[in-house]
């Protein structure tokens, strides 16, 4: 499921929300980077010049805020790897995403297998 950019940084920085993991989606505002509560897992794709331009300011800031993250950049993978109904669909970097975000979720939300 992808959240669309509006409302989606309102998400993340809902008090109630332990987890999240953003698939190649834009960075957040720098500015209310520090607004961020949740644990981020976030999966960019190699090949995608728009979103990956935004990531050392989305990096710096997430560092100077002192937030929960975690970056996985798929090589060979262009946005919309890990949607099977597009061409850009990449298998084996799919599931190496799903099985990080199912084990992200179990250790941030404390899931039992």
């Amino acid at each position: 499921m992808s959240i669309p950019n509006l409302g989606a940084f309102d998400v993340i920085s809902s008090a109630d929300l332990k987890a999240a993991v953003p698939f190649y989606g834009a960075a957040a505002d720098t500015a209310r980077v520090k607004e961020i509560k949740a644990a981020l897992l976030i999966q960019y794709a190699e090949n995608d010049e728009r979103i990956n331009a935004l990531w050392p300011a989305y990096d710096a800031a997430l560092k100077a805020s002192g937030a929960q993250y975690e970056m996985h950049m798929y090589p060979g993978t262009q946005h919309g790897f890990h949607n099977n109904s597009t061409p850009r669909y990449h298998e084996a970097s799919a599931k190496l995403a799903w099985e990080r975000t199912i084990a992200f979720f179990k250790k941030h939300l404390g899931v039992q297998a």
